[in-house]
């Protein structure tokens, strides 16, 4: 029988097959190393990719869909196919994966009362649109149809957020509609409170956890009536700014763990490489505080960010080894690491005379938030006069998110993170005389959108409430919108001192022999790195992270445009590129 089919075990065109996958996300690596982390997946002996698919980075505006080059899928799929491998798709509307909302468009986010993942009208009415032009975009790469996609998941680790099984169900019949064929899953944490409630009649379900891989594998055999499967072993995990350290596990009790579960069922490994947030798409956590994840998605997993081979690798491949052979493949790829050197300031421009520039500007009586003025990314400032104030002693923003940074005639009076936004906030009294032309700024930043839990559809950015000075409400400003998307419109000065205010600064890179680099943000205090009008990504001076990766398909023979916008007035005059990542110190 042609396709897959789930029985007691796992049918591909009538043959008993096990799964043995790794997990690469496209959109976490540059297309034109997707070639050299498949090969490499292959190599290692698994038959099977497995990725996410991101809605907001596929559909970035309502209505407006892409699929190109870092999200064309098409080429993705077909890579993978050539490799030899088979491909499980999870286009479920939330991915999680330490991803910006979960993967959910933050222009959901503008319509007040907006429900996430639930029987929910106007959530599924988008999701149904969005569908509508994924769903036949991807049919053609069904088994069923020739294409190496054996299987899809129907929503993610559902258990944990909730009990609506109405939902579930209008999920898995809205994929069905399509005429998608292959087999259907789920997938939830092992666990009695969260993988009884992710479970959907017709789908098989499947377990995520990192350890104890035989506790595991029992405690689903009392729910799965079919193959026993781990959907996502997490060998590794994610660092958030202020962790202090890098996490790593040992490589030794994660092979345990995989060699079990190659004798025992099937498996998923999450992440063969994690590769980069690159840009502003770093999701966060919120428990007991907002925690943003970093940069860089390490994850400390098969390969690293940079698609090099570890311990994990050689331990993992060996395994599979044993038991079934490897595949005959020819890496064809050869990937360097290259330390470039330091490079002085070209040039600088202080956000102030670059706002009207690259900001667009709207006025409202109150503040309002980027959602409401079609802004999803990056950061916003909102301008005013305090003409009418006698002086400032307290200053409090009302469902404002995540960090905030406040001035009065250009020079900064403080700066409010997470919980701080939530009271009043004492700061030292300014004195002014009504009638003068006193300004003050409020710049915004949106460190990430929450991707786990029900914080998520409390994830407005920038200021969704009044303003109160001295516990009155402050109107009329000038708001402006700054996603950082068209840096290319900066206008630089000769001035390369260090700045103390927020910023923008310049440097060339001159590259002959283009190679893998590492950009070294030590000095620098918090803000982003563009190369070529490319964003690599967030720094921050809490660490972990301390190096920005660059990819060598981002650099240009000759002449390379680097441009760093700081915001809390630490620079240095110069940058250094090297050849080894520094993610900070590692954590067992």
């Amino acid at each position: 029988m042609k396709g897959i089919e789930i029985k007691d075990k796992f049918y591909l065109d009538g043959e008993p097959f096990q799964l043995i996958s790794g997990a690469i996300h496209y959109f976490r690596i540059v297309p034109q190393y997707w070639r050299d982390r498949l090969e490499k997946l292959r190599a290692m002996g698994c038959n099977t990719v497995e990725t996410y698919i991101p809605w907001n980075m596929h559909e970035p505006k309502k209505g407006c869909f892409t699929f190109e080059g870092i999200l064309d899928i098409e080429r993705f799929i077909n890579l993978a196919k050539e490799i030899g491998l088979h491909v499980v798709l999870r286009p479920s509307p939330y991915i999680c994966a330490e991803w910006e909302l979960g993967g959910l468009p933050a222009w959901l986010l503008k319509e007040d009362g907006m429900r996430f993942r639930c029987t929910y009208e106007p959530y599924q009415k988008a999701v149904k649109e969005y569908y509508d032009v994924l769903m036949p975009y991807l049919k053609p790469f069904m088994y069923d149809n020739g294409g190496p996609v054996i299987m899809m998941q129907v929503e993610n680790e559902y258990g944990y957020y909730g009990d609506d099984t109405q939902y579930m169900e209008w999920m898995r019949d809205l994929i069905r509609s399509y005429d998608i064929k292959v087999p259907l899953f789920t997938s939830d944490g092992p666990f009695p409170d969260a993988f009884p409630l992710g479970k959907v009649d017709g789908l098989l379900q499947t377990g995520n956890f990192g350890s104890r891989a035989e506790e595991r594998f029992n405690f689903m055999k009392q729910y799965v009536d079919g193959p026993l499967a781990c959907m996502e072993f997490w060998l590794g995990w994610f660092d958030n700014w202020g962790c202090g350290e890098h996490h790593t596990t040992s490589a030794e009790e994660n092979t345990k763990d995989f060699a079990y579960m190659l004798d025992h069922g099937n498996v998923n490994i999450y992440m063969f490489i994690g590769g980069t947030n690159f840009g502003f798409m770093n999701g966060s956590n919120y428990y007991d505080e907002l925690t943003p994840d970093v940069t860089s998605y390490d994850y400390d997993a098969i390969l690293t960010e940079d698609g090099q081979i570890t311990e994990k690798y050689t331990s993992f491949q060996n395994e599979i080894k044993k038991r079934f052979g490897l595949p005959d493949i020819k890496l064809s790829s050869n990937i360097t690491r290259k330390a470039y050197g330091s490079f002085d300031k070209k040039g600088y421009v202080s956000l102030w005379d670059a706002v009207e520039v690259i900001g667009e500007k709207h006025y409202s009586k109150y503040p309002v938030s980027m959602e409401k003025l079609d802004q999803s990314y990056g950061y916003i400032l909102y301008h005013t006069s305090l003409s009418k104030i006698q002086g400032i002693g307290e200053v409090r923003l009302f469902d404002a998110n995540d960090r905030a940074k406040i001035y009065v005639d250009r020079k900064e009076l403080t700066t409010l993170y997470d919980r701080q936004l939530l009271e009043p906030h004492k700061v030292e009294p300014v004195l002014m005389t009504p009638g003068e032309d006193t300004t003050m700024d409020i710049l915004v930043e949106n460190m990430g959108r929450v991707n786990f839990g029900p914080f998520m559809a409390r994830q407005r950015k920038g200021i969704d409430g009044p303003v109160t000075i001295n516990t009155h409400q402050h109107f009329d400003y000038d708001i402006y919108t700054l996603p950082l998307d068209n840096i290319e419109k900066l206008e630089f000065g000769d001035n390369v001192k260090v700045a103390e205010e927020p910023g923008f600064h310049k440097f060339i890179v001159n590259v002959d022999e283009k190679a893998d680099t590492f950009i070294n943000m030590e000095g620098w205090g918090k803000g982003c790195v563009f190369l070529n009008g490319f964003n690599l990504g967030r720094f921050w001076e809490i660490g972990p992270q301390v190096s920005l990766y660059i990819p060598a398909p981002l650099l240009k023979d000759g002449e390379n445009e680097i441009v760093i916008f700081e915001t809390e007035g630490k620079s240095k005059d110069y940058i250094v590129l090297e050849d080894k990542p520094n993610l900070g110190p590692v954590k067992k």
